[in-house]
């Protein structure tokens, strides 16, 4: 049974809901077809209603509350929630509380099961929390998993590295992930590297010399997208 403190927070959400987005997002997102779970469902609320209400209730829900809003059928729901999970992180400075906050995102990684999800969250919780304490195998255990979705929160959580001028664990998990299967990991390897591209171009352009030939076309495209345009032609084209 729902507490308090969840039926308010939901019944905010409802309040903020659009019709139209509600009908829409299924089909810009995708549903069913990998990009989101087959069967999620959607409130139509916009990303800076959901931070608002994030917002006003992350000082106020505990772990277990914010636990029932993160297991929801609908996405802006467990959306809000990692906001919320997120602001928690990012407030408090208490490492036993940190240490709690990513202990519980591991523990509900089975509903952050989707692009959206994943990339709002995991580098500003995993990323920064493995940074900061050196615990790099937190994500590598992540990478090697057979999930897809682990892989991919590996890859994204590498982001607060990337942020921080550090490069190694990015490619790392970029090329042990050149092979998958699934277009979403080409897509986030890409936009891994072009982010990586954004912060020092000879670390991109060194890493493409070296591995260019061997990454899907979706990769790279997105990889080299804010490369100078003769230099995008040469890497399209086999001319490096």
């Amino acid at each position: 049974m729902s507490t308090g403190i969840v039926k308010e927070i939901q019944e905010a959400l409802a309040v903020l809901s659009i019709p139209e987005k509600a009908e829409f997002f299924p089909r810009f997102f995708k549903t069913g077809e990998g990009e989101y779970g087959e069967g999620d469902l959607f409130l139509g609320v916009t990303v800076p209603d959901q931070r608002s209400v994030a917002k006003e209730y992350y000082s106020k829900i505990n772990l277990k509350e914010l636990s029932e809003i993160l297991s929801s059928k609908y996405h802006e729901h467990r959306l809000t929630a990692l906001f919320m999970l997120i602001s928690k992180f990012e407030k408090t400075k208490d490492i036993a509380v940190k240490d709690g906050i990513v202990e519980f995102y591991l523990s509900h990684l089975q509903y952050v099961n989707n692009w959206d999800l994943v990339d709002s969250s995991c580098y500003k919780i995993l990323g920064r929390y493995a940074y900061e304490n050196k615990k790099e195998t937190l994500l590598r255990d992540l990478s090697e998993a057979e999930e897809m979705w682990h892989k991919r929160i590996a890859v994204v959580g590498t982001m607060h590295y990337i942020k921080k001028g550090s490069y190694d664990l990015t490619k790392e998990f970029v090329t042990r992930n050149l092979k998958h299967s699934h277009d979403l990991m080409h897509k986030a390897n890409g936009w891994l590297l072009r982010e990586m591209g954004n912060k020092n171009e000879q670390e991109l352009i060194g890493y493409l010399n070296k591995y260019y030939k061997e990454m899907p076309r979706t990769c790279l495209r997105y990889a080299i997208e804010k490369l100078d345009e003769d230099l995008r032609q040469d890497y399209l084209k086999g001319r490096i």
